[in-house]
């Protein structure tokens, strides 16, 4: 979740943002919500979610899928780009994260886009699967538990239409994952499933430098 890492100095990411990030006042108060979190640095950055905005619309998407949603930001974004009728099914175990960004939501005119599921997101993504919805969503964004990644990429591409995009967050992990894990699970996590997406040949895949590394992978 966190941006650790950037291959950016201050100076140079600031004039990004300035030159590139278009937030609105609610994206900007869930921000500055979350700004003295004892967990901020779990929240992507605001050019990250532009990104993932643009993602949204270049797909085409109408629902899409969030795995962690800590305080709502990403969550904004995302719903900020899908259609009137479109819809996020988004994920998350906390009541008191998510509970920051829920106002914002509301004052943004899409809460009504957000189904917020509380509860682990396992078990959610296997009840969307047995009633039915498998291949009827176009995007999903992970970001939650390192060690439940591999996980919840499965049940996303389960979901995914042919076409429909994932983006998985963290994936570099501040550069941890180009060494050996010693003992650190969520590092050997991240290293285990860096090494099957480079080879899923389900998908179509990319690891990118963004924020602490992004994956995107195209279901085939």
């Amino acid at each position: 979740m966190a941006n650790r890492n950037t291959p950016l100095d201050d100076e140079l990411r600031a004039y990004l943002v300035a030159h590139s990030a278009r937030e609105t006042a609610a994206q900007a108060g869930i921000r500055e919500a979350t700004r003295a979190h004892p967990h901020a640095g779990m929240q992507i950055g605001p050019e990250q979610a532009q990104f993932l905005a643009l993602l949204v619309k270049i797909v085409g998407a109408r629902r899409a899928i969030e795995v962690g949603v800590f305080t709502g930001y990403s969550a904004l974004a995302v719903a900020l780009a899908l259609p009137e009728d479109g819809k996020l099914l988004a994920c998350d175990i906390s009541d008191e994260y998510t509970r920051v960004g829920r106002p914002f939501w509301s004052a943004a005119g899409v809460a009504g886009k957000i189904d917020l599921q509380l509860g682990p997101a396992l078990a959610t993504l296997d009840a969307r699967i047995a009633a039915g919805e498998a291949g009827q969503y176009d995007f999903a964004f992970i970001d939650a538990d390192k060690t439940g990644y591999d996980a919840y990429y499965e049940r996303c591409l389960q979901l995914l239409r042919p076409g429909g995009l994932v983006a998985i967050d963290n994936t570099l992990w501040g550069g941890k994952v180009a060494h050996p894990a010693a003992g650190d699970a969520d590092t050997a996590a991240l290293q285990a499933l860096n090494a099957k997406l480079h080879g899923d040949a389900r998908v179509d895949v990319s690891l990118l430098p963004v924020g602490d590394g992004l994956t995107l992978a195209r279901k085939r």
